[in-house]
C-alpha cells in the first residue's frame, strides 16, 4: 500500500493517481455529517476462490467486531437516504452488502448474521438464478432471504456485464429484464443498485439513476457521505487477503474526506497511457502482503502505472474501477496500512488528523 503525505499549501495540491486529479479541501475535523462506512462480501467458506472468498473465521472475526466495537449497523437503504437527505447518522455507522447470490450466503452468511441480528442486502444478477448455476442461489433461496425483514435485495443487473462497454440501451435492457425477473419471483423491484464489477461510467450511472434506483454503489474504497455521488457510492471490498481484523477496523472506522474537484468527470477511460496492461506485470504501487514478481518494474509515477487487477497481485486496477476514489478516509492510528477495495486508489486522512499534510494516499487491490 502506498501512504505518502500530500505536499503542503504552498506546493502543488494536485496528485495524480490513476489518470485522476484530486483537489482536496483542509482536512479539518471531524464534522458531525452524515457518513458512514459499506462493506461489501461475495463467497464465504469457500477456499477455492480466496480473491472473492471470506473465511468463516474471518466472517466470525468482523461480526464480533461490530457486535461489540461501538458501531451501528444500519440497512443500506437507511443509509443512503440519510446521506442525500443530510440527515445526521450515528458515529460509526456500517453497512453490509453481499454481491453475486451464492450458496454460500444463504448457507453460511445469512446465519451469521441473523444470529447477530445485522441487516444486509444482497445485489443479485438474475440470469445465474435462472440458468440455475450450481455456485448460486435459487429462486427459493431468495424468497427464503427476501422474506427475513434484516434482508434486502438489491439489483445487478442480469447478465452481470461490464456496463461501460455497453450502449445505454444494452444497459436499460439488462435493468428492465431484472427487473421483471424480481417481481415475477419475488414481488419486489429493488431500490438499490450495484455495478457489476464496481465498473461504472457516466453514460450507466445515467441509465441507472433514470431507472428508478434510489441510489448505487461501486467497489471503490473509501466513505459514503453527503458530497458524494448517490449513484456510485464506495464500498470497502472484503476477501481472503484484505479481511484481515487490522484492515477490517481501519476500513470501519473511514470519514469523509471532501473532494473540491476530480478530473476526468467520467470513471471509466476509454483509452490512453494509463491504460497500459501487460498479462503478467504491474508498474504501479504494490500492496504489503503481495507476491512481488521478478519481472514487475518499479513504478514510473502515477501517469504511467501499468496496471493489472486481481486480489492479492499487489496491483491498482483501473479496468475493474478505473477511477481515483472520490472521497475516501480512514479514521486510525497514524502510518496504519489499510488494504483496499478493489479498483483505483482513495484519499484517506485519520481521525486526528488535521490540514493537507495529513492526507494519505492508500493504493487498493481490486477483490
Amino acid at each position: 500500500m502506498l501512504n505518502a503525505a500530500m505536499p503542503g499549501p504552498s506546493r502543488s495540491r494536485y496528485r495524480a493517481l490513476a489518470a485522476a486529479f484530486v483537489c482536496a479541501a483542509p482536512a479539518a475535523a471531524p464534522a458531525a455529517e452524515p457518513s458512514a462506512v459499506v462493506f461489501v462480501y461475495h463467497r464465504f467458506g469457500e477456499d477455492a476462490h480466496p480473491s472473492t472468498n471470506t473465511r468463516l473465521d474471518q466472517l466470525a472475526a468482523h461480526i464480533e467486531e461490530l457486535a461489540g466495537g461501538g458501531y451501528t449497523v444500519l440497512p443500506l437503504a437507511d443509509i443512503a437516504a440519510a446521506v442525500r437527505s443530510g440527515r445526521a447518522l450515528p458515529d460509526r455507522t456500517v453497512g453490509i452488502s453481499i454481491d453475486d447470490a451464492y450458496r454460500s450466503v444463504h448457507d453460511a452468511a445469512w446465519p451469521r448474521f441473523r444470529a447477530a441480528g445485522l441487516p444486509f442486502t444482497l445485489f443479485v444478477a438474475t440470469d445465474p438464478i435462472d440458468r440455475g448455476f450450481a455456485s448460486y442461489m435459487g429462486w427459493d433461496g431468495l424468497r427464503a432471504l427476501a422474506a427475513d425483514p434484516l434482508v434486502d435485495i438489491g439489483s445487478q443487473t442480469a447478465s452481470h456485464p461490464h456496463m461501460p462497454l455497453l450502449s445505454p440501451a444494452r444497459n436499460r435492457a439488462e435493468i428492465e429484464k431484472s427487473n421483471a425477473r424480481f417481481a415475477a419471483e419475488l414481488g419486489l423491484r429493488p431500490a438499490l443498485f450495484a455495478y457489476p464489477y464496481g465498473e461504472a461510467s457516466l453514460a450507466a450511472r445515467r441509465v441507472v439513476a433514470g431507472s428508478g434506483f434510489a441510489a448505487a454503489f461501486g467497489q471503490h474504497s473509501g466513505a459514503v457521505h453527503r458530497g458524494g455521488d448517490a449513484f456510485y457510492m464506495p464500498r470497502f471490498a472484503l476477501n481472503e487477503a484484505y479481511g484481515g481484523m487490522e484492515r477490517f477496523r481501519l476500513a470501519a472506522n473511514a470519514l469523509p474526506l471532501e473532494a473540491m474537484r476530480i478530473v476526468p468527470a467520467d470513471p471509466y477511460l476509454a483509452g490512453g497511457p494509463n491504460l497500459r496492461r501487460s498479462p503478467s506485470r504491474c508498474a504501479g504501487p504494490r500492496l504489503p502482503g503481495s507476491t512481488p514478481s521478478p519481472a514487475t518494474p518499479r513504478a514510473r509515477g502515477a501517469r504511467r502505472w501499468r496496471m493489472r487487477g486481481g486480489a492479492g497481485s499487489g496491483c491498482v486496477s483501473p479496468s475493474r474501477s478505473r477511477r481515483a476514489a472520490r472521497a475516501s478516509t480512514a479514521r486510525s492510528r497514524p502510518g496504519t496500512g489499510a488494504g483496499a477495495g478493489s479498483g483505483g486508489s482513495s484519499w484517506f486522512r485519520n481521525r486526528t488528523d488535521r490540514g493537507p499534510a495529513a492526507v494519505r494516499r492508500r493504493a487498493a487491490s481490486s477483490a
